[in-house]
């Protein structure tokens, strides 16, 4: 079978793999549909200490089931649309103990710590096989990356009367802003680039504050009427973003980080104490909330041609993330077709 395959920084390949076979409790799907996500890219880029190259990437996922094996229970058809949970869990360590199996400390996520499936076909256990109802296979591969910005949003507690900034209106950030909003919160969507802000509006944000061109500090003190943000939720990763949200957060507020920051961050520490913030890291997504972005993408309202930059083959993706490379502000997800 043909996968994509991240042999070293800036080089990519399309590579022959022998088609793998289903077992017991396992599940062989036909991959139709694969996102390039921000750790993908950094894989590319050199920059992903987590991954060991070669790999073959690939998390973000639509595809169709082809195979069911033994011991798989009811509720598998073939030729059902799913997409995958592409995180493990090992049930043992201090996070599995308490629930949150998708901060499990032994994770591995597909394209990151393990192989991934940008690839025609894969065997996953049933368990990590999510059923997508009535959503093609294409927009499929946009709801592992929806959900990671709707867990920030359960992270953070969010509810109908609060004022909730999001810091990054990539896909991840586009997520939390849909959430905060079908919550009844009030969103206020900060980014660098123009045409982000007007599709965050359209998803939900009441208010767009571009960064680049306007005063932060002064437009949240505007709309918040000198509060400051109940909840920020950081989706960008950078020292200068992670500064902002707990400048911009209100007294006993919530700051929740989704985004890594590659440099040391210098904070004033007196404000985690005077405002007696909560700060939240949120890290991939719980099965809840995969089911609340299909339920939100099946109501029809979700504009997916729009979170769609590019859908490439595979023979075309070293071009694809060359060009994301030289103007990332301006993509959202480069799909690979497989």
């Amino acid at each position: 079978m043909k996968a994509v395959q991240i042999v070293n920084p800036s080089e990519i390949k399309v590579v022959e793999l022998e088609k793998p076979t289903v077992g017991a409790g396992e599940v062989l799907v036909r991959i139709k549909y694969v996102g390039f996500c921000g750790s993908d890219l950094n894989t590319f880029l050199g920059r992903n200490p987590m991954v060991k190259l070669p790999v073959i990437p690939g998390h973000e996922v639509g595809a169709v089931i082809e195979e069911i094996g033994s011991e798989v229970p009811g509720g598998f058809e073939k030729g059902m649309n799913v997409t995958l949970n592409p995180y493990t869990n090992c049930g043992k360590c201090a996070s599995c103990r308490n629930g949150r199996v998708n901060a499990c400390e032994h994770n591995e996520t597909l394209g990151v710590q393990r192989n991934g499936v940008m690839c025609e076909y894969a065997v996953l256990p049933w368990t990590k096989i999510i059923p997508a109802g009535n959503i093609s296979s294409r927009d499929c591969a946009l709801i592992e990356p929806m959900s990671v910005g709707f867990h920030a949003v359960a992270r953070g507690q969010v509810t109908d009367n609060e004022y909730v900034m999001v810091i990054g209106c990539g896909m991840i950030g586009i997520g939390a802003i849909v959430r905060a909003a079908l919550r009844g919160a009030t969103v206020i969507a900060v980014d660098l680039d123009d045409e982000k802000l007007d599709l965050a509006k359209r998803m939900g944000a009441s208010y767009a504050v571009n960064s680049k061109t306007e005063n932060v500090h002064q437009r949240m003190q505007e709309i918040t009427e000198g509060f400051g943000a109940d909840v920020v939720i950081e989706a960008v990763g950078s020292p200068a973003t992670y500064v902002m949200a707990v400048d911009e957060v209100g007294f006993t507020g919530r700051v929740v980080c989704i985004g890594y920051a590659k440099n040391e961050v210098a904070f004033q520490t007196k404000y985690f104490v005077q405002k007696e913030l909560d700060i939240r890291g949120s890290r991939n997504a719980l099965p809840a909330d995969f089911r609340a972005v299909i339920n939100y993408m099946n109501t029809g309202n979700c504009p997916v041609d729009e979170l769609i930059t590019k859908i490439v083959k595979p023979e075309n993706t070293l071009q694809a993330m060359e060009e994301w490379v030289a103007n990332p502000g301006k993509v959202f997800r480069i799909l690979v077709e497989l």
